[in-house]
């Protein structure tokens, strides 16, 4: 795992997940990729349709239409180029020495999924191109890959702001105390102001995984603020974020089964929806 690599694409949060990546990379000392994918539903490779010719007489519209394809590809792809170049120059702009390019064509989460074992952290726009600020929900790309990987992912809003308060909505399960020590082993947190927040009801349970959290982060020289409010995480969550300034939020993915997910929906993605700060999603 070495490398940060950041998903590029003509959304709005185009230029904040560049930001972002390059503020990751020169955290982290981890070399940065920008990857662009042109997803094959959209850009067929093979804009052949002679299968699909009936009558005769429809096979010149066809051709036309297989010409038009191959046209719409090559723009694609020459769209892609330019991104990638534009968000290299931004980057190098950023102090970061030799970003690197790739651009693929295929389905993103498959592609990723090629290249997960160098990934060190992903960074993602929490919309994307075809959503791109239509409505508040996250993109089906990202929920997909959240789902998929086995890395942390950085999910960022439309506008970058440097990280100096961060926020880890801690819960006690084995997911979240395995993020909590990540947090502790990483130099992307070093010299920021660190939060721990759990929603329930204050009582001895609760304050012992707080503790523990706590005391795992102090241990690694963080500045620890830790707290127990009662209520909705959401709700919670919020309210916090307002009187504390938080710049980036921290949490685990997708904890329950998909069943209880589908019955009761599921507070990852609720709190994506909600965000309107940058939120690291560990696995």
């Amino acid at each position: 795992m070495t490398k940060v690599m950041a998903c590029i694409d003509g959304s709005r949060a185009a230029t904040a997940v560049c930001d972002y990546a390059a503020w990751a990379s020169r955290r982290l000392r981890a070399r940065l990729t920008f990857i662009h994918v042109l997803d094959k539903s959209q850009y067929p490779v093979d804009g052949n349709l002679s299968g699909n010719i009936g009558l005769g007489s429809r096979e010149s519209l066809l051709e036309e239409l297989t010409a038009l394809d191959e046209k719409r590809g090559k723009l694609a792809r020459e769209q892609g180029r330019l991104m990638l170049a534009a968000a290299k120059e931004r980057a190098v702009a950023d102090g970061i020495e030799s970003p690197s390019c790739v651009q693929r064509h295929g389905s993103l989460v498959d592609t990723l999924l090629e290249l997960e074992e160098d990934i060190r952290l992903l960074v993602m726009g929490k919309q994307g191109e075809s959503t791109n600020g239509a409505n508040r929900h996250i993109g089906s790309h990202l929920e997909t890959v959240i789902r998929t990987m086995h890395r942390p992912i950085l999910v960022t809003p439309h506008q970058f702001r440097e990280p100096e308060r961060v926020m880890f909505a801690f819960d006690g399960s084995a997911t979240t105390r395995k993020g909590i020590e990540m947090v502790a082993n990483s130099p992307l947190f070093r010299g920021l102001s660190c939060h721990i927040l759990m929603a329930g009801k204050d009582g001895a349970g609760l304050r012992e995984h707080l503790d523990w959290a706590r005391a795992t982060l102090a241990r690694a020289g963080l500045d620890v603020t830790a707290e127990i409010r009662e209520g909705d995480v959401i709700n919670v969550s919020e309210r916090y974020r307002q009187e504390h300034g938080i710049d980036l939020l921290i949490m685990g993915a997708y904890g329950h089964s998909r069943i209880r997910e589908f019955l009761v929906g599921s507070t990852t993605t609720s709190m994506l929806t909600n965000a309107t700060l940058p939120v690291l999603v560990l696995r």
